[in-house]
């Protein structure tokens, strides 16, 4: 089987599914913008071959490259980024080398653009924020006061949290439609909530072999407040959650992929969406969960995530076994510039057997994922919640 990888350095989380597909027998094609002698030796062994190209911005580049494998090992059974900027990149590959696994370019719009999406989530009947294309201001006043304030603004089409903006009132509002971004935006009604996630591996019948959720409060409010990083895992998918994302998977035909769909679980009664404790869907992601939030799933139930998924690309459907050693994964990340009751040392002392992990971040993640992290695993809420407030106060 020949898996073509599209940027296999980034992020690092690529290396352990390259290296889970190699152990299966998998010949795994990276195409990537880093040298090679600059990959971490990891990823150099999983790898079978490499071709360096200059950008993987210039698409001529990466067809080429392909081409190029196709023409050494044969035809491509998969092809994949796991990387929602590459997501159309990889469709564009799939639609001119037809390969057959993934959307091809005719469908990645529903799966990129916020406002698409937004779509299919009122055609499938799954509730969600209201929105409104952005246009002038006299339009984005329109919306806000059917609203009410605050209203979220953030790219069309962009990754994670990147451009998005809370806007609390008319004044902000005026501010922005000033500075209009050149790039499309949308407008949302702001709702009170916790984000909550549906991760899911899933079989080409757009049935999942795996499931998780991750509760982490608002990226926007972190970044913007400053505020230190807390947000856990665990297996316990909520009946209402674990329904709405598979309805989610189907309405996208999200057939043999990795997903993270991102909801709001609202803490208020809103018209149109539902009560208190309900849930309303953000946006879907079309490929894993970024950051350390895999290795989180994998000490939550004990399993191989990077595994799991090997297996459905060689076998179709999941072989590992299921665990019922469960946990709670909790993340606990400190900012620069904020003074701590404890220190690292006591840290260390006090939760020793609990810690999985602890490291530095990468400078670019320091505002929306903290400077420092420790995870740690527990049986009980109660247990995290003392850890959370030992690390962060």
């Amino acid at each position: 089987m020949n898996y073509v990888f599209i940027s296999p350095a980034y992020p690092i989380s690529c290396t352990l599914f390259i290296d889970r597909l190699n152990a299966l027998g998998v010949n795994v094609l990276g195409i990537g913008d880093v040298p090679f002698n600059e990959l971490n030796d990891h990823l150099k062994n999983a790898l079978t071959e490499y071709y360096y190209v200059n950008t993987l911005e210039d698409y001529n580049q990466i067809y080429r490259a392909a081409a190029f494998y196709i023409h050494k090992y044969g035809r491509i059974d998969w092809l994949e980024s796991l990387n929602e900027y590459w997501l159309p990149v990889d469709a564009k590959l799939r639609t001119d080398y037809n390969i057959a696994t993934g959307p091809r370019a005719n469908e990645i719009q529903n799966m990129v653009s916020k406002s698409a999406m937004k779509r299919i989530f009122i055609n499938a009947d799954i509730p969600t924020a209201r929105q409104h294309i952005v246009t002038d201001l006299a339009s984005g006043k329109a919306f806000a006061n059917k609203t009410g304030y605050p209203v979220i603004v953030k790219p069309d089409i962009g990754v994670g949290a990147n451009g998005a903006r809370k806007i609390n009132s008319e004044e902000e509002l005026t501010a922005f439609y000033k500075y209009l971004p050149s790039v499309p935006y949308v407008m949302e009604e702001f709702l009170s909530g916790d984000i909550c996630t549906y991760d899911a591996i899933i079989d080409a019948y757009y049935e999942p072999v795996f499931e998780s959720t991750c509760t982490y409060p608002s990226v926007l409010d972190t970044v913007q407040n400053d505020e230190d990083i807390q947000f856990y895992t665990t297996a316990d998918v909520p009946q209402q959650l674990r329904e709405l994302g598979r309805k989610a998977v189907k309405a996208f035909n999200a057939g043999q992929r990795f997903v993270h769909f991102e909801f709001i679980q609202i803490t208020k009664d809103y018209e149109g969406i539902g009560k208190a404790g309900d849930y309303a869907l953000m946006e879907v992601n079309m490929r894993p969960a970024g950051g350390h939030d895999p290795d989180m799933m994998n000490y939550a139930q004990s399993v191989d995530v990077y595994r799991i998924y090997a297996e459905l690309v060689t076998y179709g459907k999941r072989i590992t076994p299921e665990s019922s050693d469960h946990y709670l994964c909790a993340y606990a990340a400190r900012k620069d510039g904020h003074i701590f009751t404890h220190s690292h040392e006591e840290i260390m002392e006090r939760y020793a057997k609990d810690i999985v992990l602890q490291e530095e971040m990468p400078p670019i993640d320091w505002p929306s994922m903290g400077r420092y992290v420790y995870l740690a695993k527990f049986k009980s809420k109660t247990d995290m919640e003392d850890y959370f407030k030992f690390i962060l106060d």
